[in-house]
């Protein structure tokens, strides 16, 4: 049986897209641990540089992957809800597989679409996914951080921190921003 594990990386972002990977592996999973440059886990669960050289030797494991975005044009015409489902099912679309394992608790009519709540500590398709999404990302926010660097993306990837806030309240929303998600972190600083 062919499974494809998925993963997404900035759902909780005030701005920038969502971003999504998805890996079968093509070797046993021994195999495949045994080329890592580092330990196989949850991306949160690694260093930046351990995760980067993950994602720089992508090509050379024994996989197929792919990565997925949804932009914040969309997400904020459609909700970050229609938005996590989507990114996966344009994944979906991109990798031929028997069983697609989600991490998360995301409703799916598919029958051999599964979501996996904490997938990400028990798959290990799921785990190099979700390294491969947060590395993307990243790389996604560190290019925009050159078109706004006052929001300082290059360092908070867009999450709410407190110099973001802060830059939010100075600068106004820009047009990578979710608005639902920024104004509603706006309103909560007191």
């Amino acid at each position: 049986m062919i499974v494809c594990g998925m993963d997404e990386c900035g759902r909780g972002s005030l701005a920038g897209p969502l971003v999504a990977g998805a890996v079968i592996f093509l070797s046993p999973i021994e195999e495949i641990v045994s080329l890592l440059p580092a330990p196989l886990r949850d991306s949160k669960k690694l260093t930046k540089i351990q995760r980067q050289k993950i994602f720089d030797s992508r090509h050379i494991y024994p996989i197929s992957f792919a990565l997925e975005s949804v932009s914040v044009e969309e997400i904020n015409r459609y909700g970050i809800a229609w938005a996590n489902k989507e990114v996966f099912l344009r994944l979906i679309h991109k990798m031929n597989a028997d069983k697609y394992l989600v991490d998360g608790n995301i409703k799916f009519s598919e029958s051999n679409i599964e979501s996996v709540i904490h997938g990400d500590s028990q798959y290990p398709q799921i785990m190099l996914a979700s390294i491969l999404a947060k590395v993307t990302r990243d790389q996604t926010m560190m290019s925009l951080h050159t078109l706004y660097p006052h929001f300082n993306w290059a360092n908070n990837s867009g999450y709410c921190t407190k110099e973001h806030l802060a830059a939010l309240q100075v600068h106004g929303l820009s047009t990578l921003h979710r608005t639902i998600f920024a104004n509603t972190a706006l309103s909560n600083v007191h």
